[in-house]
């Protein structure tokens, strides 16, 4: 039960991801917000970077590639990806893109891993989607004609296939790193890659963008609470009960993403909503507990 406390609190803090980067995402580039996310979370994680450093780098010599892969597509291109296509895309097309996470895992767990998916498992899947794309069509068919999809939602969608191939990867972790180890030495291989990206693109380490309030406190949120806390929180789930099974988590979102509308945005939660959490809450249920059937 612990673990699926904490792929719920991982999820929980990517919802409110979702809200403040479309928040800011006229206030501040897509490269710099991330670039200087990662840059804090790093300067957190760099003192037990160098108190572990000597366990650390012997297993990083032995497991390089695949440390490197986990860096470059779990820290600096999902999240890139993310503000990229949140700059010019909608909350709602950015969480019906990402309802595909799920569908993303098993797929790409089939034919890396060679597992397989239960009858109960691929319901559970199928009743989830449809909990999700209910919520974003209001509970109206008819609100499909209104969906319009721009670059943004390309780029989106390349965030949620990193974001599966990092799940699904998280197989081969190395067991010999725990769960702090894990993210700290791959977040510094993401701030190294997001670096050559950042100067490459002519950024300066300029800290003036942060004399806006609303950017400062998005940025704080970021680092603690979607970078340290989820990142944590994911990693350490996805060894013990499997990327599959966690993946069906990632429904979770617009239900948080309304309920996170409704407290700080002040919008209404409409009977669509409820409906749209049974059909999810049934759906995980089914792909989490009754997988043997």
């Amino acid at each position: 039960m612990k673990y699926f406390i904490y792929l719920t609190l991982a999820v929980l803090f990517w919802s409110g991801n979702f809200v403040f980067g479309r928040m800011v995402s006229s206030e501040i580039a897509a490269i710099e917000l991330s670039f200087f996310r990662w840059f804090f979370v790093f300067l957190i994680l760099l003192p037990y970077l160098i108190y572990r450093s000597k366990h650390i780098m012997k297993f990083f010599k032995k497991d390089y590639l695949i440390l490197m892969i986990f860096g470059i597509i779990g820290v600096a291109g999902f999240n890139t990806f993310l503000y990229l296509g949140l700059k010019t895309t909608t909350a709602t097309n950015a969480l019906l893109i990402n309802s595909s996470i799920p569908i993303m895992i098993i797929v790409l767990s089939a034919f890396i891993l060679k597992t397989t998916i239960t009858k109960i498992q691929g319901l559970g899947i199928i009743l989830s989607t449809l909990g999700v794309i209910f919520l974003i069509l209001k509970g109206s068919i008819e609100n499909i004609i209104n969906l319009h999809f721009t670059h943004g939602d390309l780029w989106i969608l390349f965030a949620c296939v990193n974001w599966a191939l990092y799940t699904v990867l998280l197989k081969y972790k190395p067991k010999e790193l725990n769960a702090l180890d894990f993210l700290s030495i791959t977040v510094f291989i993401g701030i190294i890659a997001l670096s050559i990206v950042y100067f490459y693109a002519g950024y300066s380490f300029d800290l003036a963008v942060f004399e806006n309030g609303k950017v400062l406190y998005s940025l704080i949120y970021m680092v603690v609470f979607p970078s340290l806390l989820s990142f944590y929180f994911w990693n350490t789930a996805i060894v013990e009960i499997g990327a599959s099974r966690a993946g069906q988590f990632t429904h979770l979102m617009p239900i948080f993403g309304a309920i996170l509308a409704f407290i700080f945005l002040g919008e209404r939660l409409e009977m669509y909503h409820v409906f749209g959490i049974l059909f999810i809450a049934l759906g995980i249920y089914l792909s989490i507990f009754l997988k043997k059937v």
